[in-house]
């Protein structure tokens, strides 16, 4: 669980009465032949995105994959500008954090026609979630699904017609891990509630335990939840944080729907470990891909706990190290996302973008290097870039972006490298490849501590204890490969558990090596590091930090 604030063209044109029962007698004739389900026939005559064969279509029925990102609207309406900067990181999709008033302050008819009314303009298909629903059954506060369902019916007037556009995810993660198989009759309702008062959109479901469905319920259920749809347009939602923490995890449940033909999208997931387990992105990622399922990412920017912003405050030129993983590493949004046909026909498309100029390495360290090249054009738009390694005749993809250049990490020092760059549009065309460049990494090790400065507060203290937070942010050039954080306690205090690095204490002194997915932090990134503590009294902040022997300045 994760919340913002706690966590045709018509020559002979026909009557259209003509039309109408031209349709039912075919439909019919189908039906009485056995060539249709009743949902089937549904969503023969559906428009707009639906669902067809286990998968999330457009109206023009290609197939859809949403490659997003969560952002909180309704803590932060002010943040208006973040669905374009969430278009400019390359995402198709935007799922947006709506309240129906029961738990926190309910949006407006007018507000959710200007946040459509945003996604639009930013060619972004937008997911519309009711958070209230949280928890339900476990969390006293949270709302019921027919409580969402109501007030989506109060927006019909909003919706109507945004079928192309718009997903109605009804509730927020709606039952907790009291009796999750209570979630089973309240969302069969929902959506029953929803078809009955007229609604045709692509409609999304969350799963119970907080949306991770550890027990199976949703998994179980999902059959007999989609056929009492009666449009056959209901696609489900899971979301991945410490419960899938194993590739087997991922897998195995994202094969289960795939293998049943259910659709199934990842609505929200996480990477960065915490208190609770670390989760497997990369498999998620990856398998995502390989299954073509969308995913979307938690979050935009906001949390309380910042470990899951992808921008720090939300600034698009700040991302932090979640951000660079999910915008710009292996499977991410930048190498994988393709915009909604509905919003140029891309589909259409068949012209690749010209060859990229040849790349020019820089800032090479023992295990990294910068490389840039000359952009390429496009007849519609360079979506973006993908870099390989050239090892003869055999490439292996190894950074992705959305601008002419890029900082290769993890590399071994001393080692000779080749590369080059592929350009790619909207439509998924590549262009020919680049001219090649080699770079051999430097024999000794990098410097990280040069151009970095820490952060340091307390999130919360109760009688002996604290929780407290290190941001590490990266102010220089290059990317920082592997640190060592130091710091003196001066009161007594002693970590007693950590996320995102290991700590070694002896006496104040504390000694921390990076998690696997904190250890590289980008230029202008940073990555955060939690942990508890005790503490018998005063509390005071470090007064210094060292980063791998050097200096840190404050932030």
């Amino acid at each position: 669980m994760r919340t913002a604030r706690s966590t045709a063209k018509n020559p002979a044109r026909k009557s259209p009465v003509t039309v109408l029962l031209t349709a039912l007698v075919t439909l019919l004739g189908l039906l009485a032949l056995g060539g249709l389900t009743p949902a089937q026939a549904a969503t023969a005559a559906a428009t707009g995105l639906h669902i067809s064969d286990g998968r999330l279509v457009e109206g023009n029925g290609n197939d859809f994959v949403m490659r997003g990102v969560n952002h909180a609207h309704t803590w932060y309406p002010g943040e208006t500008q973040s669905l374009a900067d969430i278009k400019a990181t390359g995402a198709n999709t935007v799922r947006v954090v709506l309240s129906d008033g029961f738990r926190w302050s309910k949006n407006s008819p007018a507000d959710v026609a200007a946040v459509i009314a945003q996604c639009k303009a930013n060619r972004l298909i937008c997911v519309l979630e009711v958070h209230d629903t949280t928890g339900y059954g476990e969390d006293s506060a949270a709302g019921t699904l027919d409580h969402a369902a109501d007030y989506w019916i109060s927006l019909k007037d909003v919706l109507a017609g945004q079928e192309d556009y718009v997903i109605i995810n009804i509730g927020n993660e709606p039952w907790g891990n009291t009796d999750p198989a209570g979630w089973t009759a309240p969302t069969t309702a929902a959506i029953q509630k929803l078809r009955a008062a007229g609604f045709a959109h692509t409609i999304m479901v969350d799963a119970p335990n907080w949306g991770q469905d550890w027990q199976g319920v949703m998994r179980d259920n999902a059959q007999a939840v989609y056929d009492a749809d009666t449009t056959g347009n209901l696609i489900f939602s899971i979301h991945m944080y410490s419960v899938y923490n194993t590739a087997q995890k991922v897998t195995d449940y994202l094969d289960a729907f795939v293998n049943a033909g259910l659709p199934l999208v990842i609505g929200e997931f996480g990477g960065p470990a915490d208190q609770y387990g670390d989760p497997d992105e990369d498999t998620m990622m990856a398998k995502a891909e390989q299954l073509k399922l969308g995913y979307i990412a938690w979050s935009w920017s906001g949390n309380t706990d910042p470990i899951l912003d992808l921008t720090i405050g939300f600034d698009p030129t700040k991302l932090s190290s979640w951000g660079e993983r999910i915008f710009h590493g292996a499977n991410g949004i930048a190498q994988t996302s393709r915009e909604a046909t509905v919003y140029g026909g891309a589909s259409a498309d068949t012209e690749a973008p010209t060859a990229p100029g040849a790349p020019a390495a820089s800032a090479v360290t023992d295990t990294s290097a910068s490389l840039t090249w000359t952009a390429s054009s496009d007849n519609v738009a360079v979506a973006g870039y993908d870099v390989v390694r050239v090892s003869g005749t055999s490439e292996t993809t190894v950074a992705a972006s959305a601008t002419n250049s890029v900082s290769v990490s993890g590399l071994t020092a001393d080692t000779a490298y080749t590369f080059a760059v592929y350009a790619r549009d909207a439509a998924g065309n590549r262009s020919a490849r680049s001219a090649t460049v080699s770079v051999t990494t430097d024999e000794g090790g990098s410097t990280p501590g040069v151009g970095c400065s820490v952060g340091y507060r307390v999130v919360g203290q109760w009688q002996g204890g604290f929780q407290g937070e290190i941001t590490i942010r990266n102010t220089g050039t290059t990317t920082i490969d592997g640190w060592t954080l130091g710091f003196t306690f001066a009161n007594g205090q002693t970590v007693t558990n950590m996320w995102g690095g290991t700590p070694t204490q002896t006496g104040g002194s504390v000694s921390v090596a990076p998690a696997s997915y904190t250890s590289s932090i980008a230029a202008n990134g940073s990555v955060t590091v939690g942990f508890t503590g005790v503490q018998t009294g005063t509390n005071a902040a470090p007064a210094a930090f060292t980063l791998s022997g050097a200096a840190c300045a404050a932030a």
